[in-house]
């Protein structure tokens, strides 16, 4: 199946007082505008510019952080309009080095169905669980036919944020497959950790217990925050989940979450991860094919 590529409108650049400069690329989320954003701000990473203090990318923006006294944001302004015709303009070969990581899943759960019972009074639908509601409204006949699609293609990590290490995840399908929920009418006060989430068109696995608004379809038994590190896959970074990271969520029983709890608990987790060479315009041309692929490598 080919999808039909999104034509973005020129970026919008702003400045956020001396220090700052955002850079829209689109109103609307897409893939285009994600490897558009990835491709600029990983162009201006490898410049090395002097002056440059950060770069923090978004699903279909991104900020640079600058100093002033080293570095006249109307200069970096020049060079990010620059790199929007050059870089951002991606050619057929451009290519991301990434990873595809399995992250298992228990769907329906009974830590965060107990969860949004306690707040159904914050819910569009008070008299079904997220999972119905999210299955009803995108025409899915039952809960088990709205999982099969969320397994049934992986996501790709936008960006972090909301709270340290949580993955925005945006399912790699043609949009009009694109599974989408509203957010809850009020946000609740408590979210387990690891609840799986949904929120629009983003899936998220919460890293830490805390207030949120998505709608909870799961639990992962494996964390993607560890601020102590003692887990081998947080050796170097207190979160694991990086943005272009592709995520396949995979459906687990009960059984495989308590090993695989247990294996988080003794330290020796280990996610499933093979480094993949990604190509966003192969991708477009043939999404399906693509995934394919990646499920091969990830699972052979």
């Amino acid at each position: 199946m080919t999808e039909t590529r999104v034509q973005l409108p020129p970026a919008r650049y702003e400045y956020g007082g001396d220090e700052f400069v955002f850079v829209e690329l689109d109103r609307e989320m897409s893939l285009e505008a994600n490897f558009k954003a990835m491709a600029i701000t990983g162009a201006l990473r490898r410049e090395e510019i002097d002056g440059i203090i950060d770069i923090c990318p978004s699903n279909a923006s991104y900020l640079v952080r600058l100093d002033p006294d080293r570095l006249n944001p109307a200069d970096l302004v020049r060079e990010l309009q620059r790199l929007e015709r050059t870089a951002g303009d991606l050619p057929d070969d451009y290519a991301v080095q990434t990873r595809i990581v399995d992250v298992p899943v228990l769907f329906d759960d009974p830590w965060t169905r107990e969860t949004l019972l306690r707040f159904r009074d914050n819910h569009q639908d008070p008299a079904v669980t997220d999972l119905e509601y999210a299955a009803r409204i995108n025409g899915h006949p039952t809960v088990e036919s709205l999982i099969e699609a969320i397994a049934s293609a992986p996501f790709i990590v936008t960006m972090l944020g909301f709270v340290p290490g949580l993955p925005f995840c945006y399912q790699m399908v043609p949009r009009e497959r694109q599974i989408e929920v509203p957010k809850y009418v009020r946000p609740r006060t408590d979210t387990p950790e690891r609840a799986f989430g949904y929120g629009g068109a983003f899936a998220v696995v919460y890293p830490v217990r805390g207030a949120g608004g998505y709608q909870l379809f799961g639990i992962a038994p494996a964390p993607v925050f560890d601020l102590s590190q003692q887990l081998p896959d947080f050796a170097d970074h207190i979160a694991f989940p990086k943005p272009s990271d592709i995520l396949r969520y995979r459906p687990i029983d009960r059984d495989e979450y308590d090993l695989t709890r247990s294996e988080v608990e003794s330290g020796t987790f280990r996610y499933r991860t093979r480094d993949v060479e990604f190509t966003p315009a192969a991708f477009l041309a043939d999404p399906d094919g693509v995934n394919r692929e990646l499920l091969e490598v990830l699972y052979r």
